[in-house]
């Protein structure tokens, strides 16, 4: 058996374990009378679709390697994140999906953008070093729109996307009595709201320091993947990390010549 063909396999092979939880996450779901939970797990099966979608109908190939970090992606932020609450237990878990959705977003940047740099329509050809920043900011763009749709989303509807922060001190020029520009220092030991004291250590941060934070580790992600992208281009068809992880874009002309 190939090399190839046993990647394949494995792919198939997640995919339908992850397919499978899925499934009784929704059955779990349907028994508790949680039918958002329901709504939630059947998107998740939709978009396990995606990047077969991608490859039929766009002439894309998504790599093993990136198909899997997708699947696991959706799994990880729909069923875990959302209907198992892993975005309350553990902090992280929020921070790790940002980390990974900002190199997700680089990989699609970089096969839409590699796609015109090897079309013979366009007579310009971009360095890999542009091919790569044009994907450092396709990601870096769907981070900042993610953040509001956040901040639209608990804005308007009284949600907590943007999760709340305890800020232990505040450093602000408005509590200097002088008018001067020079902020002032004071540790915030607890909080009064409506009567009520709040004995917090801090006060509620609402959502500034999650949307830095979630932007922050996005960053990270694009960077890491253009690296790996300016890699690839410098050297292509070299390198199995790269080769796993960049979608190719398949040549369609020849596919139609030799059928």
């Amino acid at each position: 058996m190939s090399e190839l063909s046993k990647k394949a396999r494995n792919r198939t092979r997640v995919q339908m374990v992850l397919t499978m939880l899925v499934i009784v996450s929704i059955i779990r779901q349907f028994f508790l009378g949680n039918y958002h939970n329901m709504f939630l797990g059947i998107l998740t099966l939709i978009l396990f679709m995606v990047p077969q979608f991608i490859d039929k109908k766009l002439g894309v190939t998504i790599p093993v390697g990136l198909e899997t970090v997708i699947l696991i992606f959706i799994f990880s932020a729909e069923i875990l994140g959302e209907i198992n609450a892993f975005y309350v237990k553990i902090p992280v878990w929020d921070t790790i999906l940002h980390t990974t959705n900002g190199f997700l977003m680089a990989a699609i940047g970089f096969a839409l953008i590699d796609l015109f740099n090897r079309s013979d329509r366009f007579s310009i050809k971009m360095s890999p070093y542009f091919v790569a920043f044009f994907a450092f900011c396709f990601s870096m763009t769907v981070g900042v729109l993610w953040e509001f749709f956040e901040f639209s989303m608990d804005w308007f509807f009284g949600l907590d996307m943007q999760k709340d922060w305890i800020v232990p001190a505040i450093n602000s020029v408005k509590l200097n009595p002088t008018g001067a520009n020079i902020p002032i220092h004071v540790d915030v030991q607890s909080v009064v709201i409506n009567g009520e004291k709040w004995n917090l250590g801090g006060y509620l941060d609402i959502g500034i320091v999650d949307t830095m934070k979630d932007l922050m580790v996005n960053f990270v992600g694009a960077v890491v993947f253009s690296v790996i992208g300016i890699l690839y281009l410098k050297h292509r068809g070299k390198g199995k990390l790269a080769a796993s992880l960049i979608p190719q874009v398949r040549d369609t002309d020849a596919e139609t010549s030799e059928k």
